[in-house]
């Protein structure tokens, strides 16, 4: 749960749509950081359009993650902020080293998946407390991870 000031009377209905927007944080945090360690070890006949397309990726999650959190913020609670605690939130699978290119794609596919589900959370907890903003939010980035989905796909198939 959130720290959220409990002193304002819209703090109780606050905190499900704050954790859900937690973990929404922390998955996109950590697809972020796997999606710029496959820019930077990618390799083979594929280098340059997967360095490319993961650029593009890691660039928009950046700021994608900046977003969740200061609307964490403008909820009255605090965004996660360290390696632990995202840890702690994400379901995003960490790993280490680099698999080979189209294996880098078929875990992004399936990272972005967990990143959709997280989305889709946010919206089932958003609209049942008629918050427009994080419901909105949730929705722009539900339409990302979809078509992020759809190009990682459409790679891997090609490859």
């Amino acid at each position: 749960m959130m720290i959220t000031d409990r002193s304002r009377p819209e703090a109780q209905t606050r905190v499900p749509v704050v954790d859900e927007l937690a973990r929404l944080l922390a998955d996109t945090y950590t697809l972020y950081l796997k999606t710029q360690g496959y820019h930077w070890n990618v390799r083979g006949p594929h280098f340059r359009s997967l360095h490319l397309m993961f650029e593009e990726q890691y660039e928009e999650l950046r700021d994608a993650v900046d977003e969740i959190a200061e609307r964490i913020r403008a909820r009255g609670a605090l965004a996660p902020g360290s390696y632990r605690e995202m840890a702690r939130l994400t379901v995003v699978s960490d790993e280490e080293g680099a698999p080979e290119a189209m294996e880098m794609v078929n875990r992004l596919v399936e990272a972005n998946e967990v990143v959709l589900e997280a989305a889709r959370a946010v919206v089932r907890v958003a609209e049942e407390l008629g918050d427009a903003a994080s419901l909105d939010l949730a929705t722009r980035r539900i339409a990302v991870h979809e078509k992020v989905v759809w190009m990682l796909r459409a790679t891997a198939s090609a490859g």
